[in-house]
């Protein structure tokens, strides 16, 4: 009886300690973003603090270059599927020519953005955790602070910035992919009532709203992917077993931000932009 008692305690203090956690985590969050925005204007604007863009270069290219080939390979693929699904059930009601239609909208607002950021938080937020990790873990951050060289500066920074850009330059190659691979299907497998005039269809479909909101829900998700990796890279302890919880919790907490973004700004966007 007693431990029945004792139970719902328990239980509550769980949850309790789960809710202090993830408010502790945003808090760390919120901090690291504040303190990489303030060295990015002192950089951009005061003579003191340079901006480093060779860093930034550097950065673009491990995040973005070499990422654009695998985003560019799913994002084909993506479309094939959607195209192949798609044309059965509408022709069952004689709209086969709506896959265009179909394709241009889901790519254009959400798929192209969300697959994207999921593949560079496997890509990149993995590399960037277990980088920042492995320099906690052999004292290296420790020595930038001894010579008061702020580490935000040095390596958050860069990343966080080269991860935002290569976000949205890759959002608008996944578009334009997941558009390609839809026609490669209606040409090879769904004939001539699919690609016949497909582009047109698509064209006519999308608006201008539905490349900009793609646009800015990819621009958040660099920037979660990026903050949360360096801040799991930031908080290793542990050597070795640490970088690796670290890298493993990146790429899960980036696809949960992600998908809570995404809904968040569906909801807008649905209220005030696509109505």
């Amino acid at each position: 009886m007693g431990e029945t008692e004792e139970k719902p305690d328990f239980v509550f203090n769980r949850i309790g300690r789960r809710a202090l956690g993830g408010f502790y985590y945003v808090g760390g969050m919120t901090l690291l973003l504040a303190s990489a925005v303030t060295w990015t204007f002192r950089g951009l604007f005061t003579r003191r603090v340079s901006f480093r863009p060779q860093a930034l270069a550097e950065q673009m290219i491990r995040v973005g270059v070499k990422s654009l080939g695998i985003v560019i390979l799913v994002q084909t693929f993506i479309g094939i599927i959607i195209a192949l699904q798609m044309e059965p059930a509408l022709a069952e009601w004689g709209q086969q020519a709506m896959v265009s239609n179909i394709i241009g909208v889901a790519g254009f607002r959400m798929l192209g953005p969300i697959i994207t950021a999921v593949v560079l938080s496997g890509f990149a937020g993995a590399s960037i955790a277990a980088e920042i990790g492995t320099m906690v873990v052999s004292e290296e951050i420790e020595a930038l602070e001894a010579i008061a060289l702020n580490p935000v500066r040095f390596l958050v920074v860069p990343r966080v910035l080269a991860t935002l850009i290569m976000m949205i330059l890759l959002t608008v190659v996944a578009d334009l992919m997941i558009a390609l691979g839809g026609y490669v299907a209606a040409l090879t497998v769904l004939g001539p009532t699919v690609h016949q005039g497909y582009w047109d269809r698509m064209s006519t479909q999308l608006m201008f709203s539905d490349f900009y909101t793609g646009l800015i829900m990819s621009g958040v998700f660099g920037l979660l992917i990026s903050l949360i990796a360096c801040h799991e890279g930031l908080q290793v302890k542990g050597g070795a077993e640490g970088v690796g919880k670290a890298t493993t919790m990146t790429v899960v907490y980036s696809i949960v931000a992600i998908v809570m973004a995404a809904v968040v700004f569906t909801a807008i966007f649905y209220v005030f932009v696509w109505n």
